[in-house]
């Protein structure tokens, strides 16, 4: 009995499929050099994928990458991250600009604090992330700004599963003291070489229907006092962030 006959298969289709799964899976906007790397398919070939994905409404053009578009509802199912970065990604990238300064958008899911999106650009670059999130959110301003905004059980919750890791001479690593700076109610929360020494950053919360995370700078310690002086700006931009994040897709 001889080999089953191998299907026939379209390879424009499987092209178009792997290149969605390869933006599906990138954690920033994906872009289309990028994307020829990873497929090892011919950078022509990529444009011309993306030109119609982006026409059908399956992906979405940004200025620095491609996302999932509207058309990709199915797609976006339990990837609410994707989402969240291709709605804020713009407004992100204009508060790093005009603030001259990496920024960040982090959330709160399924108990943990995840990093969502870094903005940045030459001589503004993101903070070395030395150390995960799950070590790292009583040292971080995006951290703790999302930890001020829980409840005193979801709070609790939050710290008895992680330890209060020491990561710099100045992290609060003594529980009750880190409380009385959560419970504080400032409109900003500050890092400063908390995470990472010679590096400061202010974070305002974002609150949106299904979402709850921080917008965040990180700047030289040379620079802080200048950037708690923006921090009215950053809620703002934060207002801007959550109504984005909570808009609805439109096909």
């Amino acid at each position: 009995m001889g080999e089953p006959a191998a299907p026939t298969l379209i390879g424009s289709v499987r092209r178009a499929l792997h290149l969605l799964d390869a933006v599906c899976a990138s954690p920033r906007p994906a872009t289309a050099k990028r994307l020829a790397h990873t497929l090892r398919l011919p950078l022509p070939t990529v444009y011309h994928l993306l030109r119609t994905l982006v026409y059908e409404g399956y992906l979405r053009k940004l200025d620095d990458g491609y996302v999932l578009g509207g058309r990709a509802d199915g797609l976006r199912q339990g990837n609410a991250r994707q989402a969240a970065v291709g709605r804020a990604r713009p407004v992100l990238s204009h508060l790093r600009d005009e603030m001259k300064a990496a920024a960040y958008l982090s959330s709160y899911e399924d108990g943990e604090i995840v990093l969502v999106d870094v903005a940045d650009g030459p001589g503004m670059r993101c903070a070395d992330l030395w150390v995960g999130m799950r070590d790292a959110a009583h040292a971080t301003a995006f951290g703790k700004c999302i930890l001020s905004c829980l409840d005193k059980a979801g709070r609790d919750d939050y710290l008895s599963r992680h330890e209060l890791a020491d990561l710099t001479p100045r992290t609060v690593t003594d529980r009750h003291v880190l409380e009385r700076t959560l419970s504080a109610g400032h409109a900003y929360v500050v890092d400063r070489e908390e995470y990472l020494l010679g590096t400061a950053c202010v974070a305002a919360p974002v609150r949106a229907p299904g979402f709850l995370g921080a917008i965040a700078i990180s700047v030289p310690t040379g620079r802080f006092a200048s950037s708690v002086a923006d921090a009215d700006r950053l809620g703002r931009v934060a207002s801007r962030v959550a109504r984005a994040v909570s808009a609805p897709i439109t096909i």
